[in-house]
């Protein structure tokens, strides 16, 4: 990976790529840093019940975008109100023609979904900023709340957040132009980064409290080369389905009789189900919290609240069966058997062993279901060991979640791979060696 940056900074073009991607990066963290006025600060988390540990979907939130949900600042949305258009908009394709018409048209077809995600993503910015307004407003956290000053308060609060969560996605299309990689994902992965600071501090803290807890440290570190390590093995695995093409003549050339194979990746739904899973589980919690029930009583609610927390087992069993169930889903959604099928047929290619059409179809059905269970149980439990060994050593100072670990990883690979690939384009021999 080194070697490559090293290789990339020694282009002009690249490196000015380079610098540009660092700057966008850097109005990010600028925004980020930003407080919306009208708002004590001081309140947001304590109100959304971001520090209690209760795996609300407020938390999650605060985790993506870095802690600017918790300090109130411009970026407190972040890029989610894209991410839950883009999810939304990829299962409408499935089911709505148009948009599997648009899907399939290439270029032209996915600069009109992005339009379209870009509207959907503004109107649940709006949505979500209006509903975050009102949660806290009644938590106490809006300073005017009542007449003349009350209206403007709202607008200018609910217009900032909108405006912040519009301005990133702007960012990361810029990125995406004229910079390195994936805009969207440099921005997740920026966020997602700036908060190993406060983890670093939250762990020694954990740590001052009580000293048994040092023993641990050593025992975290290796936890995340391995956990880093594995996830990388795994976001490059792939199973390769071999494929012959047959040879025919057209005039006095002959054409085919190659032989090529269709890659399926171990982990080709990459973190998307572990937000589908995630996003399920922090419901009940979430709507609990709205009722002012926050799992500390003796109620049978307040029970309720704790066994959906994240420091409940019966969490972490529902969390891995739902994102083995949300994995197959996207899968299922993603690849289509009886098309490959038919296009290899088309294109007079053949699986050895196995007949053109169905069975060629089953085959493809059947590598894929399990190559998508290995990838299903590896997104398991990379999402419910941190829960396992937070509930074992009491020690909850560390944002060790999967997605995160996924995203950051995934994104530097991209990152890396996005390189190589533009050295490539330029030709420039042993560049990759």
């Amino acid at each position: 990976m080194f070697e490559v940056f090293r290789n990339a900074w020694k282009l002009a073009d690249l490196r000015k790529k380079i610098f540009y991607t660092l700057l966008i990066i850097l109005i990010f963290r600028l925004g980020a840093s930003i407080f919306v006025p009208f708002l004590d600060t001081a309140k947001i988390s304590s109100v959304l019940g971001i520090d209690n540990g209760n795996g609300s979907l407020f938390s999650y939130w605060d985790q993506m975008t870095g802690g600017s949900l918790s300090n109130g600042t411009l970026f407190a949305m972040s890029i989610t109100p894209y991410i839950n258009a883009s999810i939304i908009i990829q299962l409408l394709t499935v089911a709505i023609k148009p948009l599997e018409r648009l899907a399939k048209e290439g270029d032209e077809g996915r600069k009109k979904i992005n339009r379209i995600n870009k509207l959907v993503a503004l109107g649940l910015a709006i949505f979500q900023a209006v509903a975050f307004y009102i949660t806290l407003r009644n938590g106490g956290v809006v300073k005017y709340r009542s007449g003349f000053e009350g209206v403007l308060a709202a607008i200018a609060i609910v217009g900032c957040f909108v405006a912040g969560a519009s301005l990133i996605i702007w960012l990361g299309d810029q990125i995406s132009e004229k910079g390195i990689g994936n805009g969207i994902s440099m921005i997740l992965f920026a966020g997602i980064v700036s908060r190993i600071p406060s983890d670093i501090i939250g762990l020694f803290n954990t740590i001052q409290t009580d000293i048994k807890n040092a023993i641990f440290v050593p025992i975290i570190l290796v936890i995340y080369i391995a956990m880093i390590t594995l996830v990388v093995l795994m976001t490059n695995a792939e199973r390769k389905i071999p494929v012959q093409y047959a040879k025919r003549v057209v005039g006095r050339k002959m054409y085919g009789g190659q032989s090529s194979y269709i890659p399926i990746k171990v982990a080709m739904s990459g973190v998307m189900p572990i937000i589908f899973a995630m996003s399920i589980m922090s419901l009940p919690s979430t709507i609990c919290f709205f009722f002012g029930i926050d799992g500390t009583g003796t109620s049978f609610w307040d029970g309720f609240v704790r066994l959906f927390s994240t420091s409940s087992w019966l969490y972490a069993v529902l969390y891995f069966i739902l994102i083995i169930g949300f994995n197959y889903f996207y899968v299922a959604i993603q690849y289509n058997p009886i098309q490959i099928a038919n296009d290899l047929k088309k294109n007079n290619g053949a699986i050895p062993g196995y007949r053109p059409g169905q069975p060629t179809a089953d085959f493809i059905n059947n590598s894929l279901s399990k190559v998508t269970l290995i990838g299903a149980i590896f997104l398991g439990f990379i999402a419910i060991f941190p829960i396992i060994f937070q509930n074992l050593s009491g020690i909850r100072g560390l944002s060790l979640g999967g997605t995160t670990i996924l995203i950051v990883v995934g994104v530097s690979l991209e990152t890396v791979r996005s390189l190589e690939s533009q050295m490539m384009m330029r030709h420039h021999k042993g560049f990759l060696e």
